[in-house]
């Protein structure tokens, strides 16, 4: 039996959350087209009969702006500590630059696994133009992928397999996520509501579960403002009935979602507020 962890970082949107959930099988963290949708460290592990994957899904990292991004920032560097196995996730359809090569810079790149991402959207040749430019860091390996189609995710399972050392399995074979309940439901309300609505609010919105008595779920959405608050709760209650029904679409049938909007004033510029939402 192999077994051993392994992170994922990179820049925003290069596609890390959509890639763990392809390695994974399955849905265990939340994906949206918007920047820094990922906050926290979030694992999801792959079993297999000879192995036991955690994959380690991070937040992007970005030159930050607010006390939010710094404490993101500092989730995904600690996260290259004390794991097996680093994959530096680049965009395929981005030009390879600065941005890649400072966070190749914050580990021994030269003993990690660069992944080029959406390889579904590019052509032969750009691809190996991409393959070329990201040949500069020295990486030990490069593994071109689409976690959208699933090309190439199973060959880099298996490279990564054959890396792991030998040891015991750390969770148990039917488990796929160590996120507990309360934190994933809040996490599909926050996907949700980055999908419905404007771009100016994404930052600005946090979740959490303040209730739970199943089948009844309490989750209080936080913003920064007074004016976003009208925006999150929609035109008649619109939004958050959106919000609501896409919810309870990926939840066990039966299920009830009650969905609250509290205004909390610059709470990503507050470490106090920060650390409290549990970033």
């Amino acid at each position: 039996m192999r077994s051993g962890f392994i992170t994922f970082v990179g820049r925003p949107n290069v596609g890390k959350s959509t890639l763990v959930n392809a390695l994974c099988g399955q849905k265990v963290s939340i994906v949206s087209d918007k920047p820094q949708t990922t906050r926290t460290r979030v694992r999801g592990i792959l079993t297999r009969p000879d192995a036991q994957l955690v994959f380690v899904d991070t937040p992007g990292l970005h030159k930050p702006v607010s006390a939010l991004g710094e404490r993101v920032n500092a989730t995904a560097l600690d996260s290259v500590k004390d794991v097996d196995e680093i994959c530096l996730v680049i965009d395929g359809t981005m030009p390879f630059g600065k941005g890649d090569k400072w966070v190749a810079g914050r580990f021994d790149i030269t003993q990690a696994i660069v992944v080029i991402n959406k390889i579904d959207l590019i052509g032969r040749d750009q691809l190996v133009g991409q393959l070329g430019a990201a040949s500069s860091l020295n990486a030990a390996a490069y593994f071109p992928v689409s976690a959208k189609t699933g090309e190439g995710v199973g060959a880099l399972v298996d490279h990564l397999t054959a890396l792991l050392p030998e040891g015991p399995m750390f969770f148990p074979d039917e488990q796929v996520s160590d996120l507990p309940e309360e934190t994933w439901v809040a996490e599909l309300v926050r996907e949700q509501l980055l999908a419905v609505t404007r771009d100016e609010l994404p930052y600005s919105i946090a979740t959490r579960v303040t209730e739970w008595e199943w089948p009844r779920i309490r989750v209080e959405i936080i913003v920064e403002r007074d004016s976003q608050k009208g925006m999150v709760i929609g035109k008649g209650g619109a939004v958050l009935k959106e919000v609501g029904t896409r919810v309870r679409a990926q939840l066990p049938e039966g299920v009830y979602i009650e969905l609250f909007v509290k205004v909390d004033k610059d709470w990503q510029r507050r470490p106090d507020r920060i650390k409290r939402l549990g970033y």
